[in-house]
C-alpha cells in the first residue's frame, strides 16, 4: 500500500512562468528576479499598483502582494491600523497590511497548491484580478485617513456606496 505522501507529482508550468505571460500579454512591466519571483507594474483605477508574485515550493503556495504608494504619519497610524481590521472584517479573500519598515500598504493572498495540483492561467489571472480589484477598491478610503484625516469608519462607508438607478 503506498501512501499518498511518498509521491511528488511535478507541476506541469511553473506558476510563474504561467505569470510571466500574463504578464506580457498585457504589457505589464514586470522584472523576474529569480525562477520562483516575478514583480509586475499594474496600472489601477486609482493608482500604479505594485505587484509580486512568489512560488514557494516547500509550501507548494503562490503567494501574491500587491502594494501602492500613500505615505503615512505617525499620527494617522492609528486610524490606518483601524480601518486595515475594518476592511479585512468584509473581505473573503486576502487580507492587507501596513508593513511599517518598507511604508506600505499591502494586499496579500496565497493560493495552495497542495499535492502537487497545477494551477491554471485563469486561476493565474482571477489572482491578479483579485489583487488589484481589492487595492481599486478601497484605495480611496486609504486616502481619506491618511490624507483628508477622516476617521475609519466614514472613510469605509464613504467608499462602499451603491449607485441605484440610471442617469
Amino acid at each position: 500500500m503506498s501512501l499518498l505522501l511518498e509521491v511528488e507529482p511535478q507541476n506541469a508550468l511553473h506558476p510563474v512562468d504561467i505569470i510571466e505571460h500574463i504578464a506580457s500579454i498585457n504589457d505589464y512591466a514586470f522584472e523576474r528576479q529569480e525562477a520562483d519571483e516575478i514583480s509586475i507594474s499594474v496600472r489601477g483605477g486609482w493608482s500604479d499598483y505594485f505587484i509580486s508574485f512568489n512560488w514557494m515550493d516547500d509550501l507548494e503556495n503562490l503567494h501574491i502582494a500587491a502594494s501602492f504608494d500613500l505615505k503615512v504619519s505617525e499620527q494617522r497610524y492609528v486610524e490606518l491600523q483601524k480601518l486595515i481590521s475594518k476592511i479585512n472584517a468584509q473581505l473573503w479573500i486576502g487580507h492587507f497590511d501596513y508593513h511599517k519598515n518598507e511604508g506600505r500598504i499591502i494586499f496579500r493572498h496565497s493560493h495552495m497548491l497542495s499535492g502537487g495540483a497545477d494551477i491554471s492561467p485563469l486561476q493565474c489571472e482571477v489572482l491578479l484580478r483579485t489583487a488589484t480589484d481589492a487595492c481599486d477598491t478601497y484605495y480611496q478610503a486609504f486616502q481619506f485617513v491618511l490624507w483628508a484625516g477622516k476617521d475609519a469608519k466614514f472613510a469605509l462607508s464613504s467608499v462602499m456606496f451603491e449607485t441605484q438607478g440610471e442617469a
